[in-house]
């Protein structure tokens, strides 16, 4: 089996209005995402989706698009989509980085691989280790006050059990804001913070120090870009857990953060670490050196939130039980792309156990929105 064409579509999705994104990058009022399919010569097509944020990855949809269709799709021609490890090894011998566009392409060729074997990829990976349905948290955007104290109490209303807010600005408003919200949800659900690289570590210790009383049961990348050093400080000097995220995009990320004790939970997900076969080789590193993972979101549509879902299904260490993820991603868009869209009760995700990824998508969904 070979491939035959790789093709790149970028489209752009609002996002319901009560679900708008607030954070230390800014706000996310509309998904710019590109959607590839992948077609091979024995007619089996596989589609994998790029959820970039110039902000976030510094991958914009267009430059996702334009590498896709003249850079990778080229280099990838005749190659055989099952064999994953050599699929990646090409990505990264065409380019650095852009992590979002070489997991689609990834993701693609495990959705066809998955339906050669008639498997689904959490089979694939491993096997299911834990129920095809599972747990979510649910992430706040940094609201001012009153706004925070109403959506706190939506949320609870909705039945999640593990709400997280979003901080990284000005510190006094953020710690106004997480205590509203531990006022409002009491004391039986789980709050969680995430500074998206806001903070610097002077900030990040007096704040995380400042809302001990608030009982936060982790805290996620409370320093700046690729301070390794901060965030080992940070860990050092307060007393939750902390999560890596937006500073570990590949296993040699991972592997410093372990070496240098920076924390005690690391954020993956398919489309920030390049693809499925990269995160499972960062879930399993860190299960040698006894650091739990949880699954990260970017706010994808749901192909990409189905790649995330086989993850968590196939990988013990995924300790979502513990440190619950977000697998919101479509729930949070006016549109959905698929045919058979994930079933998303907000407070849990179900993914199908059909072959592949198990999503169809709505081509005629992705041509009407699609970006000239």
């Amino acid at each position: 089996m070979k491939i035959k064409t790789i093709e790149a579509t970028a489209v752009q999705i609002p996002m319901k209005p009560e679900c708008l994104m607030i954070t230390a990058l800014g706000e996310h009022r509309v998904s710019d995402y590109v959607i590839v399919r992948v077609e091979t010569d024995e007619g089996i097509e596989g589609v994998g989706e790029a959820t970039v944020s110039e902000r976030w990855s510094g991958e914009t949809v267009w430059g996702a698009t334009e590498i896709l269709r003249r850079v990778f799709a080229p280099a990838l021609a005749n190659f055989d989509p099952t064999d994953i490890a050599t699929i990646d090894e090409r990505l990264d011998q065409c380019a650095r980085g852009n992590w979002f566009a070489k997991s689609a392409i990834e993701m693609a060729c495990w959705d066809i691989r998955g339906k050669v074997l008639n498997k689904p990829i959490y089979d694939i990976l491993g096997e299911a280790c834990r129920p095809l349905t599972f747990t979510n948290r649910f992430s706040m955007g940094a609201y001012d006050v009153p706004r925070a104290r109403q959506r706190a109490q939506e949320l609870i209303e909705a039945g999640f059990t593990t709400i997280k807010v979003k901080v990284g600005g000005v510190a006094a408003d953020d710690i106004a804001r997480v205590r509203t919200v531990r006022e409002v949800i009491g004391e039986d659900c789980a709050l969680t913070i995430d500074a998206n690289c806001g903070w610097n570590t002077e900030t990040a210790i007096h704040c995380i120090n400042a809302m001990e009383d608030c009982n936060l049961a982790l805290v996620e990348q409370p320093t700046l870009n690729d301070d390794y050093g901060g965030l080992a400080r940070v860990r050092r000097e307060t007393t939750p857990p902390v999560m890596a995220d937006d500073i570990c995009f590949d296993l040699i990320h991972a592997q410093e953060l372990i070496r240098n004790q920076c924390c005690d939970v690391i954020s993956v997900y398919p489309g920030k670490n390049g693809g499925l076969r990269k995160s499972k080789q960062i879930i399993d590193f860190a299960a040698e050196h006894g650091v739990a993972c949880s699954i990260g979101s970017n706010l994808e549509f749901d192909v990409a939130t189905a790649a995330m879902g086989h993850l968590v299904v196939a990988c013990e260490n995924m300790q979502i039980e513990k440190f619950p993820g977000d697998t919101l991603g479509p729930s949070y868009h006016q549109h959905s792309i698929a045919k058979n869209p994930l079933v998303i009760d907000w407070p849990t995700t179900t993914i199908t156990d059909a072959p592949g990824l198990g999503i169809d998508v709505d081509w005629a969904t992705v041509k009407r929105f699609r970006i000239a």
